[in-house]
């Protein structure tokens, strides 16, 4: 599998999408590479291209990465109900 390594990245250099919650890198191929922050949590660090064959290495540290607890902290304050007395 190493033979299709393209290239190691820092995830610095690295765009994250916060609502598809992946990183995101430009491929030569002209699409992009791709890699959940699920995946980068459970340690996987194999970005791939799905229109080529091509993969990075993404470096990074996983305590570095945005917490689920910030990610989340919008959703459950909106859910949050509140009693109402008439």
């Amino acid at each position: 599998m190493a033979e299709n390594i393209y290239d190691e990245i820092e995830i610095e250099d690295m765009t994250y999408d916060p609502a598809l919650e992946i990183y995101h890198y430009p491929c030569p191929c002209g699409d992009r590479f791709e890699i959940a922050i699920a995946d980068l949590r459970d340690n996987e660090d194999i970005a791939v291209c799905p229109s080529c064959s091509l993969m990075i290495r993404v470096i990074f540290e996983v305590d570095d990465l945005p917490k689920p607890e910030e990610e989340g902290l919008t959703a459950i304050s909106d859910s949050t109900q509140v009693s109402v007395t008439a």
